[in-house]
């Protein structure tokens, strides 16, 4: 993690190529100017075949790919979406965007989201689901699936951070009804901005198609000018340089998972031992993208000291503790007040989740760390456990 560490060559030849098929930016049309070549196609076609589904939309940006997942399985005003209190800001502005209210649920050990609490807080006016899962790891799927087929509820899973992770050897975001993927700068691969909606529902991908083309149906009988419509959309197209850069990048995705995982197993067994350390618990189901090492400390005291210690020695941290307020749906009263819950109310029902998050430390796994480099992070987070706990266990 992250895709930007290798873009190279293989991305600028795509992009030169571009241009020398005629430099056709636009997903439709211009067939005799663009030489046959469909980037945005190619790219769907070949992420469908990487996950194993029928069908992927290639949009703008993970939140587009969320709201229009939503408008696909027909969510909108009055309807009511459950998703965790650990996400990016995004998985609430998509709810809120079309209309529905967002209904939080406070996480478990996974970090991820409680099953237990999912179940009490569906109703009658639940429409979706959206479990995320944060940091490469899986939500219980099993159970949140299990759930969600007893009350008739859909689930679109937020796999934005979690792409090239699996659950039961099945690739992660292959399990609900439909799944959104993101391609921003700071993703596993990416394309600068970008998403893709997943789905094995043939239906769901017509209006996901419609909707995120201003409601164009494609027909492939009449010019695109005289194309029909059934729905009203929004444009939320992807481009040709962005799949270019995608496609070059989907080649590198399993190198960097693989590598990923064989840095978070040095750093995971250096820093098992230490004690007051314990770390995100990962479903047994679940393979992790190991794009970050999760632990949580006895203290956010002690979480924060531990920070600004890794900040001293050079060594950064991934959304915990230096990004949460975009990160902690307890903080974001500018949303939920929208839909009549007061700022106190918001605090009351994520305090749970707030506190253990408070507690963690995400360490970043960086595809091009040499071994040595892994050897030496494990050193000073081991010199950085016993400085910050010393002075806690005086107490």
């Amino acid at each position: 993690m992250p895709g930007f560490e290798l873009i190279g060559v293989e991305e600028r030849a795509a992009v030169n190529e571009l241009f020398d098929d005629g430099g056709i930016l636009y997903r439709y049309g211009f067939a005799n100017e663009r030489n046959e070549r469909y980037r945005v196609l190619e790219f769907e076609r070949a992420f469908a075949g990487y996950m194993g589904v029928e069908h992927a939309l290639a949009v703008t940006s993970g939140t587009a790919a969320l709201k229009v997942g939503l408008r696909a399985l027909g969510v909108g005003p009055g309807d009511e979406v459950i998703t965790q209190a650990f996400t990016f800001v995004a998985t609430v502005e998509a709810i809120a965007d079309v209309g529905a209210k967002p209904v939080v649920v406070n996480i478990d050990d996974t970090l991820n989201m409680d099953p237990v609490q999912l179940e009490s807080a569906i109703t009658e006016g639940t429409r979706a689901i959206i479990p995320v899962h944060m940091l490469g790891v899986a939500a219980e799927m099993d159970a949140v699936m299990e759930v969600a087929n007893r009350y008739g509820v859909p689930v679109l899973e937020d796999t934005c951070e979690g792409l090239g992770a699996l659950w039961n050897g099945k690739k992660l975001g292959t399990h609900g009804a439909a799944s959104a993927f993101s391609f921003d700068f700071g993703k596993v691969i990416t394309t600068g901005e970008g998403g893709m909606l997943t789905t094995n529902d043939e239906e769901i991908d017509k209006l996901a198609r419609e909707y995120h083309d201003h409601g164009h149906e494609n027909d492939p009988s009449v010019p695109r000018g005289r194309d029909g419509r059934r729905i009203f959309g929004f444009n939320y197209r992807m481009n040709e340089i962005q799949a270019a850069i995608g496609l070059a990048q989907l080649e590198k995705l399993d190198f960097i998972v693989e590598t990923n995982r064989r840095h978070y197993r040095v750093l995971e067994a250096g820093l098992r031992d230490l004690p007051g350390l314990r770390f995100r618990r990962i479903p047994e189901a679940c393979t992790p993208l190991c794009d970050a090492l999760v632990f949580e400390l006895p203290s956010e005291e002690a979480a924060g000291a531990f920070a600004q210690r890794m900040a001293e020695q050079g060594i950064g941290v991934k959304n915990l503790p230096d990004a949460m307020t975009w990160h902690f749906a307890g903080d974001w009263d500018h949303i939920f007040r929208h839909f009549g819950m007061s700022d106190a109310e918001l605090r009351r029902v994520t305090r749970s989740s707030r506190e253990r998050l408070s507690r963690c430390i995400a360490v970043p796994i960086m595809v091009k760390y040499t071994p040595e480099e892994v050897e030496e992070i494990v050193h000073t987070l081991r010199e950085i456990a016993t400085e910050v706990s010393e002075p806690i266990s005086q107490r």
